[in-house]
């Protein structure tokens, strides 16, 4: 294990992407206006914990159930695939859940919006090809950086504006595309061999 800056650097662009934070102001903005006060720190803190979770204990989890970490990151891929789909076409393919307003900071700003099955699956296929201290601090880079939107995302939205969020968006979806198909022919080999 050794912390190596590249990786580092891929890692959090990957998680980041996937985390979508700068697509997301919109929903968290109106959750902000459905419920009022946003925990920013609560919904940091649970989303750090349940990533560095399985991170750790993940694989572990997917040899109890028998799938190895390549066919996890193949499903992954997959995964990434079609939210990067939503993202560039602007469409929904998941149905959203209902809220409520106790448990806002939990679900589904923690879970799913900032750790959910995208950045799970993602944090398995980065696991497959990087240090597990490197993606550590990428998820630490991203949680600090989530905190700041969460807590800022009012004076985010008026500085961006509807266009940039829109543009920063899709342009996001294109490098999350482009990581599913990385991710799917690198580890399909594995799968193959």
């Amino acid at each position: 294990m050794s912390i190596n800056f590249k990786e580092i650097l891929t890692a959090t662009m990957v998680l980041f992407a996937v985390i979508d934070v700068i697509g997301n102001i919109p929903i968290i903005i109106d959750l902000r206006a459905k419920f009022g006060k946003i925990q920013s720190e609560k919904a940091s803190i649970i989303a750090g914990i349940i990533m560095v979770a399985f991170l750790y204990l993940g694989k572990s989890i997917l040899n109890l159930i028998g799938i190895d970490v390549n066919s996890f990151a193949v499903a992954g891929a997959f995964i990434l695939f079609f939210i990067a789909l939503e993202m560039i076409l602007g469409v929904s393919l998941y149905k959203e859940e209902e809220t409520n307003a106790r448990t806002i900071s939990v679900f589904p700003l923690a879970f799913p919006l900032i750790a959910g099955p995208g950045s799970l699956t993602t944090l398995l296929s980065l696991r497959a090809e990087f240090d597990t201290i490197n993606i550590l601090i990428a998820i630490i880079i991203n949680m600090f950086f989530m905190y700041i939107v969460l807590k800022s995302s009012n004076k985010l939205a008026n500085f961006i504006g509807e266009n940039g969020i829109l543009i920063i968006r899709k342009v996001f979806g294109v490098i999350l595309l482009a990581i599913a198909v990385k991710l799917f022919t690198s580890n399909i080999q594995g799968l193959i061999s």
